[in-house]
């Protein structure tokens, strides 16, 4: 070919590109509107018009060949070009799946390695629509954090601009097939609804409706913990507008059988089409097929049979797998047909109403929704049949007094449930238009901040004033996510707004004010001021108890924050009682794992700190192990697990171990929240306790007086976090000889926690013991022996008898009075402390180390040979390894 000779206008390549951008700028309009459209655009050119118009009619065939085609030409330039085995840091291994968008492939991360699955947009038939379509999937796994929905991980583009985003990899299998694999009964069968329904809830409060629910986008894991995934055709919820283009778009590749009536029509969508295909989803669940049998029909015949055939009850059709009682039948019926019913105003509201009355029945309690009422089927009835229902019309006027008081009750309750439908839908515009505020393809690489979006949301939920409930619950979601920012200040306002206007709205006892409350007091409690929030959940909970089943899972999380800030006042007994409580409410139900894992989490915490560390081990290992399961391997709740893994070896005398598992965690923080942020000054400080039992002080100094900065930036001077770090940087000051500056440092840790702690916790002692054992190093020896009968006062008070702080401070009492020649109290309070630590079954080397030399000294001086030598064959067997 000569390469002067223009190309063709009519064929080339310059023409089948603009035919390409007119068909995808076209097919996302209505047809009727197509034509009009491609006039417009074409500046006349009628062969140009038809050949568009061509291809429209053969995309809205069934069996198109332009469905048909795209996987294999998508298929053939993804591995000729996007699959050369690597795609960014991942590593491609094998192509798990394709479908119309995007190629998925299992890749490995070469860096920090994991798996993941990594989605691709086609190659070949990229535009404009269709690649907002996959970004939006992108931006819309970005802002879902729920263990039930698979993560997004990373987000990139190839260098030929074709973008990508890697999420959680699943393996699993699609619900309903796990349950006929695994035999499932009906409680199981359930639970796992039960937390498909939880994170939809999830995407909904995030303005997010997902669209195409149906058993191959829920998979079930080898554990049973479930994972929505699929987001591709999802929208975001707009309350106000018409089902125009995105709706269009979906409903030519949404699935039938799943599909509410409104999808199959071209209408409106909302949360109330994702409540029809979990109503679907739980009739497959129950009776072991679909509502209808769509089998072989053509797309217009299985939309006329949605749109026209009743569905059966559950029960009449109900395979062996599911049994139940003609009185939990009922329950079940009532549950699926409410949730699939064709008008959308008489479904539950919301997925939160559903989980309520799934809740009901599980507890044995009256489901909300009713069967559809004899007023309802009459009206349908007389729509049908007018002539004839109008003979009976008399016979019916006399069972009308009887229905009335019911009909009264009903409406009371329909009307409560209509007043929560618009105030949710309320709060989801609200979010819509605050993550919207800019059109830019926004990524986990973006440079918009949340805190931009917090600050922007605060603002204009300040314009709401004529509707406090939703100005009230908007200013707590915003108040909550300011506390996970770190922002203390601006959280504790906008919580304490949040319960004004609740009381304002609700009155002083209520469900949302009981929530308020419990919010505003672990956001108290984050602020160390723990008697107000004890009595602030106190409050709430109490409240809650008045207005909630026993079981709720409301009230589980309200007992387990009370625990948390029991925990945190050192008040250890209390805390076991109330978390054990929780824990207990919280085991086997379906879709509290998290929560479950938090309060093991605190359990354990409370073990660790009374000493019980073989305890305390296993449950956090038990947690490491749910969480990486729930959240993936790099969550900053499996940092915080792996911290709590390092304490418990850095107690233990393991610090190789403990440093290992504190620098992962660090890693983790830092990726996920950033080098400024409390919770990673946090991780810093408690990298640097490792590091300084491994005697690497200038690195841990580095690191702590970075953390430092941070949290009295964040939290002001007197905060436990701060009294932390300085507690570490005073131990790296006195090691390295900075007497001044060490007791300085222990001497504000001790009154920071004597004045958040009211002179009630171990911590003061500890803070005193160090402060003490500088004073002996500065030559004031009188000084340390009347701060260390303090730390044993403290000890008692705090402390179980047989704590191994307990022990701690007498062997460090008695090493002081040892140096004093107070040889005889010396030996007392040595002998009693390596008693208590010898008893421990992990006992740290350190302090027995002390106790055995400074008890050899001491019976040597007393002319106790025989003991001596006990102690000296004790220190001896220790160093070779033969003994601990």
């Amino acid at each position: 070919m000569n390469s002067g000779t223009p190309a063709d206008p009519i064929s080339g390549p310059s023409r089948w590109r603009r035919v390409q951008d007119l068909f995808h700028a076209a097919a996302d309009l209505p047809a009727a509107e197509q034509h009009a459209f491609l006039e417009e655009r074409s500046e006349g050119d009628t062969a140009l018009v038809a050949e568009v118009e061509a291809l429209l009619v053969e995309d809205r065939t069934p069996g198109s060949f332009l469905d048909r085609s795209l996987p294999e030409v998508a298929g053939h330039l993804l591995l000729g070009s996007a699959s050369p085995g690597r795609v960014g840091t991942y590593r491609v291994l094998r192509l798990l799946g394709e479908g119309g968008m995007g190629v998925v492939y299992l890749v490995e991360r070469e860096d920090v390695g994991g798996r993941a699955a990594l989605k691709l947009l086609r190659d070949a038939w990229v535009s404009p629509s269709r690649r907002a379509r996959f970004l939006s999937e992108q931006r819309t796994l970005a802002q879902l954090d729920h263990p039930g929905i698979a993560q997004l991980h990373d987000a990139g583009a190839l260098p030929d601009g074709t973008p990508w985003f890697a999420m959680e990899y699943v393996e699993g299998v699609p619900l309903t097939e796990y349950c006929r694999a695994h035999g499932c009964g009906l409680g199981e069968r359930l639970r796992l609804f039960r937390a498909v329904c939880e994170a939809v809830q999830h995407a909904h409060r995030h303005a997010v409706i997902h669209r195409d629910l149906k058993p191959s986008n829920i998979l079930v894991k080898a554990d049973g913990a479930v994972k929505l995934l699929d987001f591709g055709i999802a929208k975001q919820i707009d309350p106000t507008g018409p089902g125009t283009d995105p709706t269009r778009t979906g409903l030519r590749l949404m699935t039938p059988a799943y599909a509410a009536p409104e999808q199959v029509e071209g209408g409106r969508v909302g949360v109330e089409t994702d409540v029809y295909a979990l109503g679907v989803l739980l009739f497959e669940l129950l009776a072991g097929r679909l509502p209808f049998d769509l089998t072989g029909l053509q797309p217009h015949e299985a939309a006329r049979r949605v749109l026209e055939q009743e569905p059966p009850r559950p029960s009449q059709v109900a395979g062996r797998p599911v049994q139940a009682s003609r009185a939990a039948w009922a329950d079940l019926d009532v549950l699926a047909l409410t949730a699939m019913q064709r008008d959308p105003a008489r479904r539950y509201p919301s997925v939160e109403a559903l989980i309520r009355d799934l809740d009901h029945h599980l507890a044995g309690e009256p489901l909300d929704a009713r069967p559809d009422s004899l007023a309802y089927r009459a009206g349908k009835l007389l729509r049908r049949n007018a002539r004839t229902v109008l003979v009976a019309s008399a016979v019916g006027v006399a069972v009308l007094g009887v229905t009335a008081y019911s009909a009264v009750r009903l409406a009371r309750a329909r009307d409560a449930v209509a007043a929560e439908a618009a105030r949710t839908q309320r709060i989801q515009q609200f979010m819509l238009q605050l993550f919207e505020g800019g059109t830019g393809e926004v990524g986990p690489s973006s440079d918009v901040k949340v805190v931009d979006l917090v600050d922007r949301g605060v603002r204009e939920a300040q314009s709401l004033d004529a509707e406090p409930a939703v100005q009230a619950e908007l200013l707590q979601t915003l108040g909550g996510i300011a506390q996970n920012l770190g922002r203390l200040d601006q959280a504790e306002t906008l919580l304490s707004r949040a319960l004004e206007l609740r009381r304002t709205a609700f009155g002083p006892d209520h469900p949302d004010v009981a929530r308020s409350l419990v919010a505003s007091g672990q956001l108290v409690s984050a602020r160390g001021r723990y008697d107000d929030a004890e009595r602030q959940i106190r409050e709430g909970l109490a409240m809650l108890r008045r207005h909630r089943p026993r079981n709720d899972p409301e009230v589980a999380r309200a007992i387990s924050a009370l625990g948390r800030v029991l925990e945190n006042a050192g008040r250890y007994p209390d805390a076991i009682r109330e978390l054990e409580e929780a824990v207990r409410l919280q085991t086997g139900r379906p879709g509290l794992e998290a929560d479950l894992s938090a309060s093991l989490t605190e359990l354990a915490n409370c073990h660790f700190y009374t000493g019980q560390y073989p305890k305390a081990d296993a449950l956090n290992q038990q947690v490491l192990e749910v969480d990486r399961r729930l959240y993936g391997p790099r969550h900053p709740h499996v940092a915080d697990d792996l911290i709590n893994l390092g304490a418990v070896q850095l107690e233990t005398g393991h610090y190789d171990a403990a440093e290992r598992w504190n620098r992962e965690a660090l890693e983790i923080m830092s990726a996920w929240y950033g080098p400024d942020h409390p919770e990673t000054a946090s991780a810093q400080t408690i990298l640097a306790r490792s590091l300084l039992r491994l005697e690497r002080r200038d690195e841990a100094r580095e690191l702590l007086t970075r953390a430092l900065a941070t949290q009295e930036r964040v939290y002001g001077p007197v905060h436990p976090r701060v009294a932390s770090t300085l507690n570490e940087l005073g131990l790296v000051a006195r090691d390295q000889g900075r007497l001044d500056d060490a007791a300085a440092g222990f001497g504000r840790m001790a009154a920071i926690y004597d004045e958040v702690h009211h002179g009630k916790h171990y911590v003061i002692g500890v803070a005193l013991s160090n402060l003490a054992d500088v004073e002996q190093r500065r030559g004031n020896s009188a000084r340390a022996q009347e701060l260390f009968r303090r730390v044993l006062a403290v000890y008692g008070d705090t402390l179980p008898e047989d704590h191994p702080l307990q022990g701690v401070g007498r062997v460090r009492f008695g090493h002081v009075l040892l140096a004093a020649g107070r040889t005889a109290e010396a030996e007392a309070q040595s002998r009693a402390g390596y008693e208590l630590l010898v008893k421990r079954k992990n006992p740290q080397a350190t302090w027995l180390t002390m106790a055995r030399q400074d008890l050899a000294t001491a019976y040597r001086a007393l002319g106790r040979a025989a003991d001596a030598d006990r102690f000296q064959a004790e220190l001896a067997a220790a160093s070779t390894g033969t003994k601990k």
